[in-house]
């Protein structure tokens, strides 16, 4: 017992005890500036509700699209061809992406969906979700598309023109280039609230032109239509997955 006391008044004398301190505390302050103690960045939580006809929305919506945008952790993604498991769901997720054909008859969802947007969050209608699929649900089309698409040019390949590369999600993009999909003949809706288009497609020697990319202008929330999406002439090209997660990231964005 002696002998402790003895040991512990010469590290006292010695200042040993204090320097210790002074090192513990150094050295915590230098780990926590380490990269391994930085908070990473939050990945997008994002729902895509498939399922529909004429289209295999697994291979490609849950199984191409997800993958796209979980790359480089850019989000985290939840795919679901159930439209009831919506509404236990969308609280979780920062935007909606919808590319689905099925109905979503619920009511209750429904409403979910507009409140989802009226709150402010993001919304990406894909493909199949931007035609004219619910006749009693008319407000989707009118308030949310802004319009819609009831016919669309025979499967094959034609021109796609990006007309706004200065917007967030045409960056980084190549100005213009061709792919095989079906040009839907979108058509904007007058009484709804209005469209910027950012792409444009034609077929080869035609004139008519149609909004491929477009953000709508709701007054709340951050809305956009992108009519490709086929299959994997557009899902596994790269202009297309670079607008896909250029789009996740602006909708996401407050």
């Amino acid at each position: 017992m002696k002998n402790y006391h003895l040991f512990f008044s010469r590290i006292v004398k010695k200042g040993t005890l204090l320097m210790l301190l002074l090192s513990i505390v150094s050295l915590s302050t230098s780990l926590a500036h380490q990269p391994f103690f930085k908070k990473k960045s939050k990945s997008i939580r994002a729902l895509i509700v498939g399922g529909g006809s004429s289209h295999d929305f697994d291979k490609w919506y849950k199984t191409a699209d997800v993958e796209t945008l979980e790359k480089d952790g850019l989000a985290k993604v939840i795919y679901t061809n159930d439209p009831k498991s919506i509404l236990a769901t969308l609280p979780e997720v920062d935007v909606l992406i919808l590319c689905n054909n099925q109905p979503i008859a619920d009511e209750a969802t429904r409403k979910a969906i507009f409140d989802f947007v009226e709150a402010g969050k993001g919304l990406i209608l894909c493909h199949a979700a931007l035609w004219y699929n619910w006749a009693d649900w008319s407000a989707y089309n009118a308030n949310l598309v802004s319009g819609g698409t009831r016919n669309h040019d025979r499967y094959g390949a034609f021109d796609v023109k990006i007309v706004n590369p200065k917007h967030p999600i045409t960056k980084k993009t190549q100005a213009q280039f061709t792919l095989k999909d079906e040009l839907y003949h979108f058509q904007i809706d007058p009484n709804g609230p209005g469209i910027e288009v950012l792409a444009i497609g034609n077929m080869a020697g035609s004139d008519k032109v149609y909004p491929l990319l477009f953000v709508v202008k709701h007054p709340k929330a951050k809305i956009v239509g992108f009519t490709l999406g086929h299959d994997a002439e557009s899902h596994n090209y790269l202009p297309y997955q670079t607008l896909l997660r250029n789009t996740l990231k602006w909708v996401a964005k407050k």
